[in-house]
């Protein structure tokens, strides 16, 4: 049996190497013993010694697994370490897009036109390109029509454990509204249509904007559709 500071050293180490966040199951796989509740417990111990010990860094649960994160109050340095890269970044359209699918997904590429009122054709493509929404499966019905559903890279962009963790649905439609209004008066706000989005709000947002759906909760044509080789946004 493990003595528990070599088990808080091998959790430590796992989470410090991993690039991706590593679900309680799979470090229980690793260790060959104990079960999740056991890893939770560590990572709490660990999180209360780097409180204590006010470290600028802590484990996070996101998409699933856990990670290290920086800790929100020194965003504002990390940022300007960032500066000057070009950062992947998302027009409103498309995180209304995600949104929808989000909220009420799997949806066929119909059904969320019908929602926003406009084509989504070169929306689905961005966010298939980008791994936050992938193909679910397939309607039964006339042409079976692909089914889209966001990815466990969309939670982990947006900073979310689960689906279970969005905002409410008024409340993000009031933060999108109000991201809108602002980059609508805003310099640096940017009109964009390189990524084959539909023509209306198609400006882009920054990715400062994952808040909106939860980051760091501290530190998201009606025409046919019946190929199987047709294009993955049909």
């Amino acid at each position: 049996m493990m003595d528990e500071r070599r088990a808080r050293q091998l959790v430590e180490a796992l989470l410090f190497v991993s690039d991706s966040p590593l679900p309680a199951e799979r470090v229980t796989a690793i260790l060959e013993e104990g079960g999740e509740a056991d890893i939770r417990a560590i990572v709490q111990s660990l999180n209360d010694e780097y409180e204590q010990s006010e470290r600028c860094f802590r484990i996070i649960e996101v998409a699933g697994g856990f990670q290290f994160a920086a800790r929100p109050e020194f965003a504002p340095w990390i940022k300007k370490l960032f500066r000057g890269r070009r950062l992947p970044r998302l027009s409103m359209a498309a995180l209304e897009t995600l949104a929808i699918i989000a909220f009420k997904g799997p949806l066929i590429r119909a059904e969320i036109e019908a929602i926003r009122g406009v084509a989504v054709e070169g929306v689905l493509k961005t966010l298939l390109e980008r791994n936050l929404i992938t193909v679910a499966g397939r309607q039964e019905g006339p042409g079976k029509p692909l089914l889209y559903a966001t990815t466990q890279e969309f939670l982990i962009y947006f900073g979310l454990n689960s689906l279970a963790d969005l905002p409410k649905p008024r409340e993000l439609e009031e933060l999108l509204r109000n991201e809108e209004a602002a980059l609508g008066s805003s310099d640096v706000a940017e009109e964009s249509d390189s990524d084959g989005e539909d023509s209306g709000a198609d400006r882009e947002v920054s990715d400062s904007d994952r808040e909106d759906f939860g980051a760091e909760r501290e530190a998201p044509d009606s025409g046919r559709e019946d190929s199987d080789t047709a294009d993955a946004t049909e």
